[in-house]
């Protein structure tokens, strides 16, 4: 039997990985996923600009492929899930509140009690996605990246704001719901009023747009527009 070729999927937090882990594994039985967890915002991160960022992931992939004696030909794709956070918002939508000890988000602004670091962090994540959004293989391995607007939470449980111990409970909630119904869980990311399944570039310039990079948005519905296999 050949050796199964490794998805290597890339996200921020270890909740997310939980509600998506099992399901990723169902859709794609033909290839062995691994769910790599930055346990950080890459794109937001002190010192990454777009001049660096393709690279710095690249390090993340190659550490993994050295620690496990894989070659990139052992790879079949790089699968990168980011939340957008509001970065593309105009700076009139980043309100100052003195009273906002944590970043509050909603659909409609960011309010926080440092406006500036929240403006500058705007700035560098926009223009570190707009790098990624255009980049089509990491070490010679070809690579997509798919967003969840606000964030995953927003997308997935229709939450915004929560702490830790929610993301827990509703990633395990979410994963518990759709590990045994994969056609449910496709129509929910694929079809949904949220879903922006158009081209992959089409939904790129979406999200940049006016306030959607605060609205509730995804395009990973696009990641599975091809023949998929799902285990019985």
């Amino acid at each position: 039997m050949a050796r199964k070729k490794i998805l290597f999927v890339i996200v921020e937090g270890r909740s997310d990985e939980e509600a998506l882990g099992v399901i990723l594994n169902r859709i794609y039985d033909y290839n062995a996923v691994y769910i790599h967890i930055m346990h950080r915002d890459i794109t937001a991160e002190r010192g990454i600009s777009p001049d660096n960022i393709v690279s710095a992931l690249g390090n993340e992939l190659r550490k993994y492929a050295k620690d496990n004696h894989f070659l990139k030909t052992d790879f079949s794709e790089i699968i990168h899930i980011v939340d957008m956070d509001g970065a593309y918002i105009p700076n009139q939508n980043v309100i100052q509140d003195d009273t906002a000890y944590k970043t509050i988000y909603s659909t409609a602004d960011i309010r926080t009690n440092k406006k500036s670091k929240i403006e500058a962090r705007n700035v560098q994540k926009s223009s570190n996605v707009d790098r990624l959004c255009k980049c089509t293989k990491i070490w010679d391995i070809k690579y997509r990246v798919f967003y969840m607007s606000c964030n995953l939470d927003h997308v997935l449980y229709n939450k915004l704001n929560s702490n830790d111990e929610e993301k827990e409970e509703d990633s395990y909630q979410f994963a518990k719901r759709y590990r045994d119904d994969i056609p449910a869980f496709l129509s929910f990311i694929s079809e949904s009023d949220f879903s922006v399944c158009t081209s992959y570039d089409e939904s790129w310039e979406y999200i940049k747009q006016q306030l959607h990079s605060l609205e509730r948005y995804t395009n990973l519905g696009l990641c599975f527009l091809n023949d998929i296999k799902i285990k019985n």
